[in-house]
């Protein structure tokens, strides 16, 4: 009477299995990776007279804005200010 009981298998478990993996393939599988582009710099000599603003201006293109070089030239350099110094070496993107 108490003995053994019999088990009757059901499908739930393996539905609940399903469902819990598709949730977590399904968003790993539709993300993209997306990586910044990589940047080419210039390495330039800080001579006498130059400033940030005239080493930007010489490396912008025509239609491009010279504050925004500069900015990315002092990001690239750890910057915090403009001061330079003559035979500091400087990477200026491209």
């Amino acid at each position: 009477m108490y003995g053994t009981r019999k088990y009757k298998p059901t499908l739930m478990p393996l539905v609940a299995l399903g469902a819990l993996s598709l949730a977590v393939t399904l968003p790993a599988l539709s993300s993209t990776v997306h990586a910044a582009p990589t940047v080419a710099y210039a390495t330039v000599t800080v001579r006498p007279g130059d400033s940030l603003w005239t080493l930007a201006q010489r490396g912008t293109p025509a239609t491009g804005d010279v504050q925004s070089t500069v900015d990315d030239i002092m990001a690239a350099n750890h910057l915090t200010g403009a001061n330079l110094a003559v035979g500091q070496h400087l990477r200026i993107p491209r």
